[in-house]
Parts: structure tokens; C-alpha cells; sequence
């Protein structure tokens, strides 16, 4: 007997087969070898592409060079191929294992395998030479951006809570800034990060380290520290643009202690503060414990004897004070004033019996000049006033015989009659 798969079916003619793959269905599938001429044919458009990595495989068998491409920052490989007129120029310009390239590279599928690789057609070493020069636009290229500029620069705290490090895995660096930092400032304390500090990945690792002590609580100063090495070691991952975007984003001041002096990747430009050695950074992280304990005895010194000073200068001040008279003999200035009270209580009253006898003086002199100016002191004299009708007689004209007046004498009045008249005869 014969059996037959319960979902097997027969294959439909080419005719019949959907002609786009949002027309498949489970009903018109395409034959998987239809499925890889579609796919190789669409990758085939696909036009040749520069692409950088590192060489890890390069094997060279029969005129061609079988290899393996990995990107330079993650999990990410491609096999390649580079046929017999490409290969053979390849060992001479010194490509090996380990080495950065760019290639210029075409993807094709193998339809039996269903493989994908990348067939080269150029493949060129990248020389430190052009690495640098990549650095340098880049740096180029910040600085335009502003992130280089020293406003940006964040000061470091000067005694931090915590210092974070980011390090590599038990590397000479991370020994010496803890021992260094310690040795100044023993209660120091550290959060520290281990990461890969060479290789491609390491911008990414300590960017992530970055971000992890940025947040975290009480970390006030964080320092990013490597041994020497090669330059492409100790330069070009500490150059990275995502690296130093990172720092620049940071909030926490960053130290850079990257190699040794002559070491200037672009970390340094963007860190806060740059440190010259690991070693160098523990002066700029913390202050010397025995220096600041000196100085406060110093200080406390001046202090202690800045006050004896002010209080002796002070105590010299109030015995002078107090032996000035007014603070020896207080009852004196009482005195004192009391015999200027008396004096002047004198001078008033002397004053005021001068004024008082001279207007006395005055009033009696001007009395005795009324007094002679008066009418009876007149008539004390022997003369008399005569009236008539009330009226005084100045000229006997105004007189005529048998006419009475009143004569006013200087005691009484009395009446009398004119008997005879006699004028005084004018100049006429």
C-alpha cells in the first residue's frame, strides 16, 4: 500500500504561481527553489558598497580568498570572497588577520545553500595614517559644534562623596588611582566601573559605564583613566564620536586620564579636567590629607593667635580708658560742673543786677529830665499860668480891663481882675 503525506500537494504550474510574495498564501506557496531565484535576483540589484571592519578569517586556497568580515563594534560578521583577479593583490598589500579594511563589496546568495556572502572587489588596509586623519575631522568637526568650548567646562568638587572610575579589568590604572587617591585621602571611596578599554568595543562599553555612574547618587566626580600603549590603542578608541558625545552630555564632572602626556585623544578636549597619567589624576580628584591637616594647624595657629593679639590690643585700649580721668574720678566731672553751674549762676545774677541798676540809673534820670520839662517845676520857680475860659493866656492881647482869669500858681489857683493891660510892643 501506498502512502501519501496528508498535506502534501502537487506542485502548480509556474503559470499558476502567485507572481509577488504578498500573493502567496498557504494554498499557492512558492517552491523554496523559486523563493531563492527571487531572493538572489533581488539581491543581485543591490549595488557594490563600501564597507569597514576587521579581518578576523583570511585563507587563500586555489587563486581565491575566503574570509570573514566582523563589524568593529558589535556581533555582526559577513563571509566574503575575493575571486582569483582580486585575491592575488590582496597578501601584497599585507592584509592578515586582525587587520581594519574597508572593502568595496557586493552581497550574493549561494541559491544550493541558501548562503550569503559578499563578494569583494576591492579591499584596502586602513593605515593608522588615515585614522588619524578621520580623528581629526572629526575634532574639526566638534569644535564647530561647540563642544570643546571652555564655558562647558564643569568644575570639580573639591572633596567628593565618591569618585567613579572607569577602568579596564584590573588594569595598572585602576590600581594607581586607587592607590594614589588613597594615599592622599584616605576616607576616599570609589564606585568603579571595569570595561573594555581597547578593541572596538570600547567606546561603547565606556560610554555605557559613562551613564551608569552619571546616574548614580552620590558619585560628584567621575574619572575615564587608561595606561599607555599604541597610539591606535590609547587614541583612536578614546576618540570615538559616540564616546565623546557621551561626556558631553554627562552632568557630573569628567576627568580624562588617557595614556601619557604626549596621549591627546579627543576625550581630552571634551573631559571637564585632563590629567596628564592615572597616576597624575589623584592630585586633581582629591587634596592631600597630611597637606589640609597642616594647614588647618596653620591655620588654627593664626586663628589662636590673631585672638591673643586682638585681646591684648583690646585689654591695652580699656586700661588706657579706664585710667583717663573722666573713668578714675567720675565725681570730678560732677564738679566740675557744678562750679560751672555756680560760675554761671553767679555771672547771670551779676549780670542781671547790672542790667536792673542801670535801668534804675535810667529811669531816674529820665524822671528828673521829665521833671524839670514838666509845667510845675515851672510853677515851683515863681511862675504861673493864667486862663481865660479854659483857655491859657500867652499874649496880653488877649486880655482886656475888668476881665476875670484863674491864675494857677505853683500851690492852688485863684481868681483875679485885670485892672490894666500892657503890651509888649513889637519890632514894628
Amino acid at each position: 500500500m501506498n502512502y501519501q503525506e496528508p498535506h502534501a500537494k502537487a506542485r502548480a504550474p509556474l503559470s499558476a504561481m502567485p507572481a509577488s510574495s504578498q500573493e502567496t498564501s498557504e494554498e499557492t506557496p512558492w517552491p523554496l527553489s523559486h523563493f531563492s531565484g527571487k531572493l538572489r535576483a533581488h539581491i543581485d540589484r543591490v549595488t557594490p558598497t563600501w564597507v569597514e571592519g576587521q579581518l578576523v578569517e583570511f585563507n587563500l586556497r586555489n587563486g581565491t580568498a575566503w574570509m570573514t568580515l566582523r563589524d568593529l563594534e558589535q556581533e555582526i560578521s559577513f563571509t566574503a570572497v575575493a575571486w582569483r583577479n582580486v585575491a592575488g593583490g590582496l597578501q601584497e598589500k599585507g592584509l592578515a588577520p586582525g587587520s581594519r579594511v574597508v572593502a568595496l563589496v557586493k552581497p550574493s546568495l549561494w541559491e544550493k545553500s541558501g548562503r550569503l556572502s559578499l563578494v569583494t572587489h576591492r579591499m584596502e588596509p586602513v593605515g593608522l595614517g588615515d585614522l588619524l586623519a578621520r580623528v581629526e575631522r572629526l575634532k574639526q568637526q566638534l569644535a564647530a559644534e561647540g563642544l570643546f568650548d571652555p564655558e562647558r567646562k564643569k568644575p570639580l568638587p573639591v572633596l567628593p562623596r565618591t569618585i567613579g572610575v572607569i577602568t579596564g579589568r584590573d588594569s595598572d590604572a585602576k590600581k594607581d588611582i586607587l592607590r594614589n587617591v588613597t594615599a592622599r585621602w584616605a576616607a576616599a571611596r570609589f564606585a568603579v566601573e571595569e570595561v573594555a578599554t581597547q578593541g572596538p568595543a570600547a567606546p561603547a562599553e565606556v560610554a555605557a559605564a559613562l551613564q551608569r555612574l552619571d546616574a548614580a547618587e552620590g558619585v560628584d566626580v567621575i574619572v575615564i583613566a587608561r595606561g599607555g600603549g599604541a597610539l591606535e590603542e590609547v587614541v583612536l578608541p578614546f576618540s570615538d564620536e559616540r564616546l565623546v558625545r557621551a561626556v558631553a552630555q554627562a552632568q557630573t564632572p569628567v576627568v580624562s586620564a588617557i595614556g601619557h602626556e604626549a596621549d591627546r585623544p579627543l576625550l581630552d578636549e571634551v573631559a571637564d579636567v585632563r590629567a596628564s597619567t592615572p597616576t597624575g589624576s589623584a592630585k586633581l580628584l582629591v587634596p592631600e590629607e597630611a597637606l589640609e591637616r597642616e594647614n588647618i594647624a596653620q591655620a588654627r595657629t593664626r586663628m589662636s593667635q590673631g585672638l591673643q593679639r586682638r585681646l591684648t590690643r583690646e585689654a591695652e585700649w580699656l586700661e588706657t580708658i579706664r585710667s583717663r580721668p573722666v573713668l578714675a574720678r567720675p565725681e570730678e566731672m560732677i564738679t566740675q560742673r557744678a562750679e560751672a553751674v555756680h560760675s554761671l549762676r553767679h555771672r547771670a545774677l551779676v549780670c542781671t543786677q547790672t542790667a536792673v541798676d542801670r535801668a534804675r540809673d535810667w529811669v531816674a534820670g529820665t524822671r528828673s529830665r521829665v521833671t524839670s520839662l514838666s509845667p510845675q517845676s515851672t510853677l515851683d520857680r515863681g511862675y504861673a499860668v493864667v486862663q481865660h475860659q479854659r483857655q491859657i493866656i500867652r499874649d496880653a492881647g488877649q486880655l482886656q480891663p475888668e476881665k476875670t482869669v484863674q491864675v494857677m500858681v505853683a500851690r492852688g489857683e485863684f481868681s483875679a481882675v485885670v485892672t490894666d493891660v500892657y503890651k509888649e510892643p513889637t519890632d514894628e
